[in-house]
């Protein structure tokens, strides 16, 4: 801001000088006292000014006693979840409220390096949502001998994508093993981050006491991966902010509000991490958030606390998060509270989505970025390296009992002759694996998933947290699991069904193998297809979104049996283990 900008905000915030926009008969949502201020909101340069009503301004909105609230903020997401580009992804949460987001492009990084940070900048730029790039601390996730990630980043990457104003911290730092035991490489990261004042998000499942202390210790001062209540407020206790999640799949918040009380709620923020398309476009962003809030008892001021100033407060953006003189004019007009409907979005102070459409142009191509259309890697695949060597009558099987961590199931297997799983469709036990995507490696690492549900045929998806290597799970390796693989390559990226050596229906991610570049529209229909013919023909577990499900099945992050290309991986011990138990 120069001096002659200054100087005008200052006039017409003095009422010196006529706002440029004022909203009257408004009922202001005051998120610093808890309380709602009835009067006229006054508006100058995209920042409010004031509430009076004495201030004058050639263009008048009545807000006819709605209520204003300040745009929402999300500080932890990935817009690569959505399957679609930045600018895409402003278009479905904007008529929502969202007005800033933080987002983690460690989907696209992990494919393909700062090229995939350059291509998400890039795609921002043609959205009003302000999209804040916090840059991926662990690429690969953890351990580079647990799988094969496409890039590398170290602690040079980071400080470059600073230098260079790609990003505005560091994003969660989910090798925490790393970070309790102080490794070399994690405190290069840390301190760049560090002492450049830069935020550092955080990523503990399963920490406690000295491991937690030892986390914090080293700067990181949130969470969003808490599941109950005591792991919140061990978190809260140690000064980190938690952020209570709603996703697709993972909606831990409603646990977690137990635990909210009048004393602790401004170390609480909501969050979405990782939201479909479908979602966004019929049940909403963090204003259905807000909205299951109040259904579990929290007062609607506080819900939007939670969404608001406390997010704000907490990843240091100062410039927004209440309705106050001198902040970014970014609101969101609604008729009641707790219904909280959005009718209207605007950001700095113009107006950008009304009555659930984003009225500006959403314009978007990956002109200049042809190399993220031409990311799956691969040789000739065949059964062969589908083969496994059980040696036992008993195997340690990826168990999906739980809604975001699975198990490490001990189960009885029956195998032929030279070892291979032979698979029997009363059990629900199936073959998956993992095909290395990036560097022609041909790793392929194979396992058993219990829980999944399909029968007679296979899926494949380019989706495969965080490496993005290629996961397939099937019923039959030659037929139908290599069919899927090749499909795959092929399409370069998605997800594919096959059944009976058929190719029965396909969803395209050409973007990098995570993304698509069809109208919203045409995707969420698309989705939802194939969703259908994979729970109606291949019969995958009812309430499980096929591709985000068997996409998380690489996250050796997250306890406690994972797969990757380089096989079986032990969260709970961060190491390979043998398939035979």
């Amino acid at each position: 801001m120069d001096k002659t900008t200054l100087k005008q905000l200052i006039d017409q915030a003095a009422g010196r000088q006529a706002a440029d926009m004022v909203i009257k008969n408004a009922k202001v949502v005051d998120v610093y006292n808890g309380r709602i201020i009835e009067g006229t909101l006054a508006i100058g340069n995209g920042r409010f000014l004031g509430i009076s009503d004495d201030y004058l301004a050639p263009k008048v909105i009545d807000a006819r006693g709605q209520y204003v609230v300040p745009g929402l903020i999300d500080p932890h997401i990935h817009i690569e979840s959505a399957n679609v580009s930045p600018a895409v992804f402003g278009s479905l949460v904007t008529p929502h409220g969202t007005t800033t987001i933080l987002a983690d492009p460690h989907e696209i990084v992990n494919v393909a390096g700062m090229r995939g940070l350059e291509y998400m900048v890039a795609s921002a730029k043609k959205t009003a949502l302000d999209i804040k790039y916090t840059m991926p601390s662990c690429v690969p996730t953890a351990n580079p001998t647990l799988e094969t990630s496409g890039a590398v980043i170290t602690a040079a990457e980071i400080q470059d994508s600073y230098d260079r104003n790609l990003t505005y911290g560091l994003a969660e730092f989910m090798n925490y093993p790393g970070v309790v035991n102080a490794d070399d490489g994690v405190l290069d990261e840390l301190l760049v981050s560090l002492n450049a004042n830069k935020l550092i998000d955080g990523h503990s499942p399963a920490l406690n006491e000295q491991g937690l202390n030892a986390y914090a210790a080293a700067g990181i001062r949130n969470d969003h991966e808490c599941t109950q209540v005591d792991e919140m407020l061990d978190r809260i206790s140690r000064g980190m902010y938690v952020y209570l999640r709603y996703g697709t799949v993972s909606k831990n918040m409603s646990t977690l509000l137990k635990g909210v009380t009048p004393q602790n709620a401004r170390f609480c923020c909501l969050c979405g991490d990782d939201l479909q398309s479908v979602t966004l476009r019929e049940t909403g962003h963090l204003d259905e958030s807000i909205r299951v809030a109040i259904a579990n008892g929290i007062d609607p001021i506080m819900a939007i606390q939670m969404a608001t100033i406390n997010t704000a407060q907490c990843t240091g953006l100062a410039d927004r998060g209440g309705i106050a003189p001198g902040l970014k004019a970014d609101f969101l007009l609604v008729d009641d509270l707790e219904q909280f409907s959005v009718n209207q979005t605007f950001i700095n102070g113009q107006k950008v989505a009304a009555s659930g459409e984003y009225l500006l142009t959403t314009e978007d191509s990956v002109t200049g970025f042809d190399d993220l259309l031409q990311t799956v890697h691969l040789d000739t695949f065949t059964a062969h390296q589908l083969k496994l060597n059980l040696t036992s009558d008993k195997a340690h099987v990826i168990g999906l009992q739980s809604i975001s961590r699975t198990q490490n199931l001990v189960l009885p297997v029956a195998h032929t002759a030279d070892g291979d799983f032979q698979y029997h469709p009363d059990e629900d036990i199936a073959k998956v694996a993992v095909v290395e995507r990036h560097h022609l490696t041909g790793n392929v690492g194979v396992g058993l998933l219990n829980g999944f549900g399909i029968k007679n045929g296979a899926i494949a998806t380019s989706i495969g947290h965080d490496s993005h290597n290629l996961v397939v799970v099937g019923t039959n390796d030659a037929d139908d699991m290599v069919v899927a693989i090749e499909a795959l390559k092929e399409s370069q990226g998605g997800g594919v069904a096959v059944q009976d050596g058929q190719v029965i229906t396909t969803l395209p991610f050409v973007i990098g193998g995570l993304m698509s570049n069809e109208p919203i529209d045409t995707l969420i229909e698309h989705q939802k297809a194939f969703n259908a013919i994979c729970h109606d023909k291949l019969h995958v577990t009812a309430h499980f979104d096929p591709t985000m499900k068997l996409g998380a099945m690489p996250l050796d992050v997250i306890p406690n049996l994972r797969i990757t290309d380089k096989g079986l991986v032990d969260v709970t011990k961060f190491e390979i283990i043998d398939i035979n138990a």
